[in-house]
This record gives C-alpha cells, sequence and structure tokens, in this order.
C-alpha cells in the first residue's frame, strides 16, 4: 500500500470514526433532549393540574361565597315579608277585636273573665280593672256580678286585669297582652296545610 492509499485509507477511517462518533454524540445529546423535555413536560403538567385544582377550589369558595351573600339576601328578604304580613295580619286581627268589642259575646267575656278572677282569689281582697273603653259597661258588670270594678288609667284594648295585692299577683287578661303574647310567639310554617 502506498503512502497515499494509507492516507486515503487512513482519513476514511477517521471520517468514519468521526461520523460514528458525532452520530453517537448527536443520539446522546437526541436522548438528553428528549428526557429533558419529558421532565419539562411532567413539571409543566403538575403546574398544570395544580394550578386547575387551585383554581377550582377558589371558584368553588367564590361561588359559597356568591351562594352564602344570596341566601343571606334571600332570608333577609323573607324575613321582612313575613314581618309585614305578620304586621298585617295582627292590624286585622286587631280590627276584629274591635268589632268584637261592640258585640254582647264580648260583654258575656267581660262577665266569665270576673267570674274567674273571683274564684281565683277566693277571699282574698282583690282590684278588677276594665279597659277605658269600658267605662260604659262598668255599672252594669258591676251591678251583675256585684262586685266594684275599676276603670284602668291606660287601655289595654279590652279583657280584664286584677291585682291581689296580700298575694303580690297580677291577673292579666287583657286583649293587648294576649295579642302581644301570641305576636311574639307567631311564626310562618311554610308548606305547611293548616286546619
Amino acid at each position: 500500500m502506498t503512502i497515499e492509499e494509507k492516507l486515503r485509507h487512513f482519513e476514511k477511517a477517521a471520517i468514519n470514526q468521526a461520523k460514528a462518533e458525532g452520530e453517537a454524540m448527536l443520539d446522546e445529546y437526541k436522548a438528553s433532549l428528549l428526557k429533558i423535555l419529558e421532565e419539562h413536560k411532567h413539571t409543566k403538567e403538575r403546574q398544570a393540574a395544580l394550578t386547575l385544582e387551585t383554581e377550582s377550589i377558589r371558584l368553588k369558595r367564590e361561588a359559597n361565597r356568591a351562594l352564602s351573600r344570596q341566601q343571606t339576601e334571600l332570608k333577609r328578604r323573607l324575613v321582612k315579608n313575613q314581618e309585614a304580613l305578620k304586621d298585617k295580619l295582627f292590624a286585622e286581627v286587631k280590627s276584629r277585636l274591635e268589632e268584637y268589642m261592640d258585640t254582647p259575646a264580648y260583654q258575656e267575656l267581660l262577665i266569665s273573665q270576673i267570674r274567674e278572677i273571683l274564684a281565683y282569689a277566693g277571699e282574698s281582697p282583690v282590684t278588677i280593672y276594665i279597659d277605658p273603653d269600658d267605662a260604659s259597661r262598668q255599672s252594669s258588670l258591676s251591678a251583675a256580678l256585684n262586685v266594684p270594678l275599676r276603670v284602668a288609667s291606660t287601655s289595654f284594648m279590652g279583657g280584664t286585669r286584677a291585682v291581689l295585692k296580700e298575694k303580690n299577683i297580677l291577673i292579666d287578661n287583657s286583649f293587648a297582652t294576649k295579642l302581644a303574647e301570641e305576636k311574639t310567639a307567631f311564626t310562618f310554617r311554610g308548606g305547611e296545610l293548616h286546619g
């Protein structure tokens, strides 16, 4: 083999070796890049999942806060409407009580209440009051029951009140008290049938 042939052979071998080493380096670099790409994808997927989860939690909280605000507003409006209806209802009840007070049944109710007070008092002294609006009934009630009655200084919307000083007892059968107690105890029971 001549020097020229040896040189060509050496050059060819060197080029082939350089190509092989270059391809190996290129394959190694590609593998390294693919590994970096996979790690980058994996990292980005985890970040995306974390961002999605964080955003989902934030959106749920926002939705819950908005729902809570709406529920609070609806409850506030419901209570306001119920109070308005309650006031209207009890205004109607008061009006009907006033109409009832002009009937003979009201006179009978007063007599019945006074008899109950006298039975409860027994032998104890008792002071029985009627409403100022019932002052015109004072003498007929006193005569019918043979008991002195006093006209109260302030109105209690009808009915009777009595004081047993010895026992320190107030008997309150006034319409004002009964109406106030009913109004305090009254609640709306939505959806229930009332009989």
